[in-house]
């Protein structure tokens, strides 16, 4: 009850605040509309209107996210966090497969592979991706639980005298809320309601209840780009909201000083200085007399990257960070957490995680895991966290030389199996309710950039928040809530009557299915496929060596038409072989090294179809098999692949079996 003195008498100024700087430009909307409802709020609380809209816009775009919760346990536009339903992880009782539902499509029992919270990177992949020296990993010793986040949804409640319930379902009351919260931090720091947005600096950075000041400071540096850059956008629900540009929103320099905020220092040379990073280290040591060790791989030289993988952990940031620096555990270079967008990294660029399920991806990969499931009833990302990923991606990319496109930026779940019996087992996440288009935007480059009106190819690009398609498996026995997804289903038929196009690698026996887990007929934004047709309302791509139809109506379109290489199979040729990985030729390794089995995977790309080819490169095998780093090597050979975009994950195919089109 302490606050009540302090709320009191902010609210007896609250009458008496000019309209603040930052705020004249905004015209006033119709009553009942989400932009009044921030002009209402700020007005009420004494917020200058571009500080509210800018906060509201770095947690949740001004997004309702049909009332569910963030995987932070945020609610609505202002991402009021509602500690009574934390996220989920550290070993509890939440289990991503709800009720049977497998990481395994079809719903089966005895699909045993699951990417579920305490899980990470359980079940049927082996992280390493290498049958010659499978992993071993010990069940996960229970963990503490994590530290309750900062209840805002009841600090928001009895700030305003709104029940709980109607902050977290009412949009306008949600914003409501959140300008109380700033009100509050602003007067806890001393200052008064209104003035200029730019003295509102600390008020901002505590918004953002970090227990890390770099992350705190990062956060209120993305709010106020945002307001000196203003933004537009129509959300979720449909509701047209804007922020008038404002240069002059520039927080003097002594505010981060003030409240003792400051961006820490980037633990490596990984990590760029706009982000906020931990250096929490993977362990690299042995393991008993066995030869083993944990848990990853180093390697002395500079490794050549070609890709960098977008995970989800299915499991807290806590529970992450903690599992990652068991020995005995596994590896990847960095973890991000939702609520903030702070980052943790764990290796060097040049060391090899353990984390994709394929030992060629591992060894040219930077992994990426962030905070988040990919079923867990409808939850959503953060902008601050796609925000911190997307600045931490683009310095990665320039850095080691990877394109910015959905051939080198990839997610787990494209990632291919290494042999025919590994396919099955391979990871979904990050699914489908990662907006790759939005992600690509923040990394400065855009899918629709390439389009070309009479390409050959096309690149799949629904609007994420209007396309909804039909999921199973986040809880229960019925449909996912509805909400913006990044993906199409792919039928045999130009008609949504029509069956899903079948994965013989990942269902052997019947078809596929609309589980949320199950993208063996999806092909996800960003993503080039050869075009193969259009009939009606309805465009055919090849796809894992069939023809696949995806809705496609004219005036919402769901594609875009583009070009790009695309690779066929050489005259002569009824079929060429596909491989999970680009392995050299035997004769390349030298003695004393026995050559890696190049074994093809159970599908075929048949003489008359195209697609589309991502990468060319030479064949080659990162040998790290001891301790001794000393005897790590790249061995390189004659053998070209190209990387092709069979289904919703790539392949390789050797160069000799295909012709390359230029289209």
């Amino acid at each position: 009850m302490r606050h009540l003195s302090g709320i009191a008498a902010l609210a007896a100024l609250v009458a008496l605040v000019p309209t603040a700087p930052g705020t004249a430009a905004l015209r006033p909307e119709p009553s009942g509309s989400r932009q009044a409802a921030f002009a209402q709020a700020a007005r009420a609380y004494g917020v200058p209107e571009s500080v509210l809209l800018a906060v509201s816009y770095l947690e949740s775009r001004w997004d309702r996210n049909d009332g569910l919760p963030s995987v932070s346990g945020g609610y609505g536009p202002m991402h009021l966090v509602d500690a009574g339903l934390a996220v989920p992880g550290d070993g509890d009782h939440y289990d991503g497969r709800s009720g049977g539902d497998s990481d395994h499509p079809g719903d089966r029992p005895n699909d045993h592979h699951s990417d579920r919270p305490g899980d990470h990177h359980g079940g049927g992949e082996d992280p390493r991706g290498d049958e010659t020296r499978p992993m071993v990993r010990p069940a996960r010793a229970p963990e503490p639980a994590a530290d309750p986040p900062s209840d805002t949804l009841r600090l928001a409640s009895r700030l305003t005298g709104i029940p709980p319930a109607r902050l977290r379902d009412d949009p306008a009351a949600n914003i409501r809320g959140g300008a109380a919260l700033l009100a509050e931090y602003r007067r806890r720091e001393g200052g008064t309601p209104g003035g200029d947005p730019a003295r509102w600096y600390g008020a901002v950075a505590r918004y953002a209840a970090s227990d890390d000041a770099g992350a705190a400071a990062a956060f209120a540096d993305e709010v106020y780009a945002t307001i000196r850059a203003g933004a537009a956008r129509t959300t979720d629900d449909g509701e047209r909201v804007v922020l008038p540009p404002d240069p002059s929103a520039v927080p003097p320099a002594p505010a981060t000083g003030r409240l003792g905020l400051h961006r820490a220092a980037a633990p490596g040379p990984d990590c760029p200085p706009t982000i906020s990073c931990r250096w929490l280290p993977a362990p690299y040591q042995r393991l008993g007399r066995k030869g083993r060790y944990g848990n990853h791989d180093r390697y002395d030289g500079r490794r050549e990257i070609d890709y960098i993988v977008i995970h989800d952990g299915e499991s807290s940031y806590r529970s992450m960070v903690n599992a990652v620096r068991n020995p005995r555990y596994l590896s990847w270079h960095f973890t991000l957490r939702s609520g903030d967008g702070l980052v943790a990294q764990h290796l060097r660029g040049q060391d090899i995680g353990w984390h994709a399920g394929n030992w060629d991806v591992n060894s040219r990969s930077i992994g990426l895991e962030h905070e988040g499931y990919v079923a867990r009833g409808g939850s959503w990302y953060t902008e601050a966290m796609y925000r911190a990923s997307a600045k931490l991606v683009r310095h990665l990319a320039r850095k080691y030389g990877v394109p910015l496109d959905r051939a080198h930026i990839v997610g787990h779940d494209n990632v291919p199996g290494t042999t025919r019996a590994a396919v099955r087992g391979m990871h979904t996440d990050p699914g489908p309710y990662w907006d790759w288009a939005r992600y690509f935007a923040l990394l400065g480059s855009p899918p629709a950039r390439a389009a070309r009106p009479h390409g050959d190819s096309v690149i799949i690009l629904p609007g994420y928040d209007a396309n909804r398609p039909r999921f199973t498996g986040c809880g229960g026995s019925g449909d996912c809530p509805p909400q913006g997804a990044s993906t199409v289903w792919l039928h045999t038929r130009p008609s949504g009557e029509a069956p899903l196009v079948k994965d013989v690698g990942r269902h052997p026996k019947g078809g596929s299915t609309y589980n949320v887990h199950d993208h063996a007929a999806r092909a996800s934004a960003g993503q080039r496929y050869a075009r193969a047709g259009r009939e009606n309302d309805w465009t055919a791509i090849w796809y894992l060596g069939q023809k696949a139809w995806f809705h496609d109506p004219k005036g919402a379109r769901t594609s875009v038409r583009a070009s790009g290489p695309l690779v066929t199979p050489r005259p002569g040729l009824p079929s060429v072989k596909l491989y999970g990985r680009a392995y050299p030729e035997p004769s390349a390794y030298p003695e004393g090294v026995e050559p890696q089995k190049l074994v093809p995977l159970q599908y075929s790309l048949p003489a008359g179809q195209r697609y589309s080819a991502g990468l060319t490169r030479r064949g080659s095998y990162l040998r790290a098999v001891t301790f001794d780093t000393s005897r790590h090597r790249v061995i390189s050979g004659d053998t070209v692949y190209h990387q092709i975009q069979f289904g919703h994950r790539f392949m390789f195919v050797k160069a000799s079996d295909v012709v390359l089109l230029r289209s």
